[in-house]
């Protein structure tokens, strides 16, 4: 990052600074959703539910302010190199985030569908799914915040457990309702929770890779001194 006497205008990194909190407090709601959402399962609170519903609407007024501080700082200020990458970095991530909050409130609103059938011993793949999801937001964030390329990586390769943990948990739920047909709306329902927690994966894997364009100015698929890290 510049320092504050590399900059021409003095209110410059007040500006960024002002961007990187309320990308804070975005990150921290949506954090917040995605733990609360699924605890309103494990815990069949539909209240606790439909608080995560209403924090959506927080959500979006945070992104939206997030693309008007970020747009107005390009005009005004006309950023460059690193600047301009951690102005766009911030949109990016923005939009991942919005997102998450969008697919934290899809699964609050099918736990109260949840919540209104009979206890079935169905989701324990989804409470496993749920707290490797949230490790991996968790570390996304932590990475965007501190601007540290080596924990976006490092978050990043992760994700392949996610998918593989969520291939099995589909596998699981299909053989449930092939075995008794009376289980197929209630495996629907975990199902439905399960992809949004795999999406909620894919979106702190997009965050990282902002993050590493930030501080390498390179896509991290494309960079090809990673290769070796990679297993597919």
């Amino acid at each position: 990052m510049h320092k504050l006497a590399e900059h021409i205008v003095s209110g410059y990194d007040d500006d960024l600074n002002q961007l990187t909190t309320t990308l804070s407090e975005l990150g921290a709601l949506v954090e917040a959703m995605t733990s609360d959402s699924v605890k309103s399962i494990k815990k069949r609170d539909s209240e606790l539910a439909k608080q995560v519903i209403t924090m959506d609407k927080r959500a979006n007024l945070l992104q939206e302010q997030i693309d008007e501080d970020a747009l107005r700082l390009m005009a005004l200020r006309h950023p460059m190199a690193t600047d301009l990458r951690r102005t766009i970095g911030a949109i990016r991530s923005a939009n991942d985030l919005e997102r998450v909050g969008d697919l934290a409130e899809g699964i609050a609103r099918r736990a109260i569908s949840i919540n209104d059938e009979d206890k079935i011993g169905l989701a324990k793949g989804v409470y496993r799914i749920g707290k490797l999801v949230k490790s991996q937001l968790s570390g996304a964030l932590d990475a965007l915040l501190r601007e540290d390329a080596d924990k976006a990586l490092q978050v990043w390769l992760a994700d392949e457990d996610v998918d593989e943990m969520y291939n099995a948990i589909f596998r699981e739920l299909l053989t449930y309702m092939m075995g008794d047909p009376r289980t197929i709306t209630a495996c629907a329902s975990f199902l439905f929770v399960a992809k949004n927690l795999e999406r909620i994966g894919d979106h702190a894997t997009n965050i990282c890779e902002s993050v590493y364009f930030t501080v390498h100015g390179k896509q991290l698929v494309n960079d090809e001194s990673l290769d070796g890290l990679r297993s597919y």
